[in-house]
């Protein structure tokens, strides 16, 4: 009876479950290995006339300038990352005590997380504008002859995304932060006051040690979520100026979709797997260093 009993619970959670693995069995699996197929072909799009080419698209990567400018590109925009959780961190640390209008303060900062990317892109735009750009008019106040052009040049664009993708994942690092801060007992602060210990020392020796576990999480999704990225570089830039702004995930879409030339996109973007695939496996055990469980 019992086993009977087991088995239409194992049957009712399969069901439950059956329709997300199908969407992943037919939007990501299926196409993967459709994918994975095409890289040893010169297949492109609506031409039936393909055919097998071995290496020839590694060669071809091997030897395309484009694609180490982008693996460079790809390489500052994963900067930010660190950076943003570090401010989220901070931020979280004084949006955690009791400082007036707190609620609406976490709820401002985490807006811009759930903001339409359309939206973003054109404020941003319009906010780096060169000459009558609010941050270069700000500058200008201040005493800054020759603002930086940002968007409009090749040694400022990057850095300009940089700023824009800080901002934007600042308020959901912060969200992320402020749940595992407030799973701190107050008694071990409390004690950790009376023996002495100053701000600094409870938050380098007690709290980031206990939110280590958090920042792990942090940084491994975001590298991920950032390195395959393209829909606000794709907004704002479209990799521009001079491909300064295209990233590796832009350079899969550029071929796929404005050159159509399917079997090099895929032979890219399984080159851009393997770059994910090799950041995950340094940081799932470098964390065994520095993340306390």
């Amino acid at each position: 009876m019992k086993k009977n009993w087991m088995a239409r619970q194992s049957l009712t959670g399969y069901l439950f479950i059956a329709p997300n693995m199908l969407g992943v069995l037919l939007f990501f699996i299926v196409p993967a290995i459709f994918s994975f197929g095409l890289i040893f072909t010169n297949y492109q799009f609506a031409n039936p006339n393909y055919h097998f080419v071995g290496i020839d698209n590694f060669k071809r990567l091997l030897h395309d300038d484009l694609f180490y400018v982008s693996l460079r590109n790809t390489g500052w925009y994963l900067v930010s990352v660190p950076i943003s959780i570090m401010l989220a961190f901070l931020v979280a640390l004084v949006l955690n005590k009791h400082v007036f209008a707190k609620g609406l303060l976490r709820a401002m900062y985490f807006l811009p997380y759930i903001t339409s990317g359309v939206a973003v892109a054109f404020v941003w735009m319009l906010l780096f504008q060169p000459s009558e750009g609010p941050i270069n008019q700000l500058l200008r106040g201040i005493g800054v002859s020759n603002p930086p052009g940002w968007l409009s040049t090749t040694e400022t664009s990057m850095m300009a995304i940089d700023i824009i993708w800080i901002w934007f994942m600042l308020g959901y690092n912060m969200i992320i932060y402020l749940a595992a801060l407030q799973e701190i007992s107050p008694e071990l602060l409390e004690a950790a006051k009376v023996d002495g210990a100053s701000g600094w020392v409870k938050i380098k020796s007690i709290i980031f040690p206990i939110v280590s576990p958090t920042t792990f999480l942090l940084l491994i999704t975001g590298l991920i979520m950032t390195i395959k990225s393209f829909g606000l570089i794709q907004a704002i830039t479209q990799g521009g100026p001079g491909n300064s702004t295209t990233i590796l995930s832009l350079f899969v879409y550029k071929n796929a979709f404005g050159y159509y030339e399917m079997g090099y996109a895929s032979t890219i973007s399984w080159v851009l797997f393997l770059i994910i695939a090799a950041i995950t496996f340094v940081q799932w055990f470098g964390q065994k260093k520095w993340v306390h469980y």
